[in-house]
């Protein structure tokens, strides 16, 4: 990409249930970028949304369903995951859009690499099936912000030099939650962003999708999604993060508020010299 962009996670508030295209009338006029398809509870779009959503030029982005854990024990849980996963990316991708996130997957009390090795074998499945069908859409697990779940920055950035179509979407809401509200600092975005570009190369730098939001969390990581200035999170030094590093992609605000802390992001961004 030749820029970082600004979306909302989902149609804006302000397009009440008139849907896309009202919504992305509402991203035209308060400047933003683009939005990230919520398939919260399954691969569903009317014809009209699609008619909307391929007929935009905004980034577009998908968050496949909430229902997925490619760690299952039941083998009829697995094979729905990938299924949606694989479903996410094919309409995703059948509509312009720039990549697809999904949480992975929950460790269950089990050994770590075990719990990565049984991750890997499914998302191989689901990278497979899609360069068999020729969609090459960036596949990518979201850094997750409870201990309990599968999807640590390391995992995922390991996990992403094992496939050419998988890069990390960073979570940075969740990373401050997961760790109890560490991760928050210059210094900390800085060095996440060093580490992806040191492990994954520049691709990764200049095709990056992350989550930002304001965050309630405890000891046992995220409790909910909060407005930016109603949380501690340290957005304004994330955004200097990712002027410095010259980050390109799509920046998606998951707030409440959706739209205006996503052009609260994008304002101050742009304010950076």
């Amino acid at each position: 990409m030749d820029k970082l962009n600004f979306l909302t996670a989902g149609v804006p508030i302000k397009a009440g249930n008139k849907g896309y295209e009202e919504g992305f009338k509402v991203l035209d006029n308060m400047g933003l970028d683009g939005l990230e398809l919520e398939f919260v509870r399954g691969v569903r779009i009317s014809d009209k949304s699609r008619d909307a959503v391929s007929a935009t030029t905004k980034v577009i982005t998908a968050h496949a369903p909430f229902y997925v854990n490619l760690n299952a024990r039941e083998e009829d849980k697995l094979e729905a995951s990938v299924q949606r996963i694989i479903e996410t990316a094919e309409v995703t991708n059948s509509l312009g859009g720039f990549s697809i996130t999904f949480h992975a997957g929950f460790y269950l009390g089990q050994d770590k690499e075990l719990v990565y090795n049984n991750i890997k074998s499914k998302i191989k499945i689901i990278a497979d099936a899609l360069e068999k069908s020729q969609n090459k859409i960036w596949i990518r697990p979201e850094t997750t912000g409870k201990a309990t779940q599968w999807g640590d920055l390391q995992e995922i950035v390991r996990l992403s030099r094992e496939f050419e179509t998988v890069l990390p979407c960073v979570d940075f809401s969740h990373l401050h939650a997961r760790y109890n509200g560490a991760v928050n600092t210059h210094k900390d975005f800085c060095e996440i962003f060093e580490y992806i570009g040191k492990e994954l190369g520049q691709i990764a730098l200049d095709n990056f999708h992350a989550h930002v939001a304001g965050i309630e969390y405890g000891e046992k990581g995220e409790k909910k999604h909060l407005n930016l200035q109603e949380s501690d999170f340290n957005y304004k030094d994330l955004l200097k993060a990712f002027k410095e590093f010259n980050v390109k992609g799509a920046l998606v605000c998951e707030s409440p508020n959706i739209e205006d802390d996503a052009k609260l992001l994008k304002e101050y961004y742009l304010s950076l010299k």
